[in-house]
């Protein structure tokens, strides 16, 4: 007998759909599973057979073949395992077909029969309501996640016989399980929809506690209102990775479409846990290891997962002491900021991983940390040749995609707090720089002015004549790479947002010019 059961895989952090065909024929007892399963999904049949006998059912002596469909595509994970016991089930006679036409079904069994939760359910389901199934039988403890998708019945199973009601003779139809949600049947129905509660939020560090340094707060509050790239630099201890820290507290909070986005990254990566879930509404912040490696940076595998740059999609990704990393980590990013996606070729297949991020970094001038801010106590101990190879670990072309390059020098002990830089303050600015950004969208094409390309650019960017001739002049002068030229453009527009400033002026220009003093090719000025 012929079973087909609906079920569901992560490709990349998107949802896959499997048809699970069951044949079940006469012959020498023996399973295959076949489509191109991955080590786990091949032991699913000693997992699925220990279930139906400590569950009462009988596993078919039998020939039985399991082809996940599409063949081509390479299939790993535990999901399948329930989808593979329901097709037997059903395909032996043992539970009826019908209540499982036009229902996705996933889970991972264990030997006793309970329905284990796996990851990346809230794609698999959001790929279930675009092909137009509305039903999904699922382990109880994914109901909260797939319940962040408007408009879908689920139906939490903790133990593989509830699909009969609790009774082991006999079968239930469809209908039994469905309104069975008390002591018998299935565990409940949860109806779709996002999650009520709110999401809970931590302790917020604020820019008030940061000691001076008010021109860096000025370029991490320009960074934040045009999502531009920022580099840090300074000697030890004078508030780098305080600044960078607090940057996601000034940043908008994510919108309904982000947010669902954000959430199936972290939930095809299996981090979004069990329990009371809701939509992830605040930006990511993501600070890996000067340790991690490149696939750890932008994902790989056999089966690519996404990495750090696909984690900190639609928020900040923070290289703390950039120069640390390895110079072959670093120059992967080169992509992902200029596609705002990571592609991975393998022999089967393409993947895609959305990667729009913010990157900020910081650095030391030298590897002692002290080079040109030398004080009685400390001073610079590295040699010229031993400051060019740390620099070095930097190139041009990644450093070019870098919009504000900062220094962070040494605040005295009693520098004044300026008022208005304190959190609250720069996020009510970063919010009004945005909804000016937001009303040229029909224009631009572009939600964020670091996004704004070609014709966009150009109808967003009205320079005033002391700018453009500035601007022409430092393109001359300093020898900028179109692509420099572009983000001072684009800088200057953001800088122009804050001053609440339709045109550009040839005081944005120049603050946007200064802001890339930190470049190499800048370094006279």
């Amino acid at each position: 007998m012929y079973m087909n059961i609906a079920c569901a895989s992560v490709n990349g952090v998107e949802g896959q759909w499997i048809d699970v065909e069951v044949d079940i024929s006469p012959g020498l007892p023996q399973v295959n599973v076949v489509g191109l399963p991955d080590p786990a999904v091949r032991e699913s049949v000693e997992r699925v057979r220990a279930a139906l006998k400590n569950c009462g059912f009988e596993f078919p002596l039998q020939r039985i073949t399991v082809n996940l469909a599409p063949a081509d595509l390479r299939k790993e994970g535990t999901a399948f395992d329930l989808a593979i016991a329901a097709g037997i089930l059903a395909g032996s006679g043992q539970l009826k077909p019908e209540p499982f036409e036009g229902v996705l079904v996933i889970g991972e069994l264990s030997l006793n029969g309970e329905v284990r939760p796996v990851p990346g359910v809230l794609p698999m389901v959001d790929k279930a309501r675009q092909r137009g199934v509305k039903r999904v039988l699922l382990p109880a403890a994914n109901t909260a996640e797939a319940a962040l998708i408007d408009g879908m019945e689920l139906f939490a199973l903790h133990h593989l016989d509830q699909l009969t009601g609790g009774r082991k003779e006999g079968t239930a139809d469809w209908g039994a399980l469905r309104h069975s949600g008390g002591s018998s049947g299935l565990g409940g129905f949860v109806g779709g929809g996002r999650s009520g509660g709110a999401e809970q939020q931590p302790f917020e560090p604020d820019f008030g506690d940061v000691t001076g340094q008010q021109s860096a707060k000025r370029a991490v509050l320009t960074a934040a209102a045009g999502r531009h790239n920022l580099l840090l630099t300074g000697p030890p201890g004078t508030g780098k990775t305080m600044l960078a820290k607090r940057l996601p507290g000034i940043l908008p909070m994510l919108s309904e479409r982000e947010a669902l986005g954000v959430t199936q990254i972290y939930s095809a990566a299996g981090k979004l846990g069990t329990g009371n879930i809701s939509l992830i509404r605040r930006r990511p912040f993501r600070s890996p290891h000067h340790t991690i490696s490149a696939g750890g940076l932008i994902g790989g595998g056999s089966i690519p997962k996404p990495g750090e740059v696909t984690l900190a999609h639609e928020g900040v990704l923070f290289l703390d002491e950039m120069p640390e990393f390895s110079r072959q980590v670093l120059e992967v990013l080169r992509q992902p900021l200029e596609d705002r996606e990571v592609t991975i070729a393998r022999a089967r297949a393409v993947f895609r991983f959305p990667a729009h991020f913010m990157l900020a970094a910081s650095m030391n001038p030298c590897p002692c940390g002290y080079f040109g801010h030398e004080t009685e106590q400390w001073r610079c101990t590295c040699t010229p040749a031993r400051i060019a190879s740390y620099k070095a670990k930097i190139s041009g072309p990644l450093l070019d995609r870098i919009d504000l390059q900062v220094d962070v020098p040494r605040p005295p002990l009693t520098a004044p707090t300026e008022a208005g830089m304190d959190s609250a303050a720069m996020r009510s600015r970063v919010m009004a720089a945005m909804e000016r950004q937001r009303a040229r969208l029909p224009v631009t094409g572009a939600p964020w002015n670091s996004d704004l390309t070609g014709k966009g650019l150009k109808a967003a960017c009205s320079l005033r004549p002391d700018a453009a001739r500035l601007l022409e002049a430092a393109y001359a002068s300093l020898g900028l790479s179109m692509r420099a030229h572009e983000r001072i453009l684009k800088l200057a527009r953001t800088i122009a947002d804050l001053d609440e400033c339709a045109d550009i002026g040839a005081e944005h220009i120049a603050e946007a010019i200064q802001y890339r003093g930190s470049d190499r090719k800048l370094e006279p000025l």
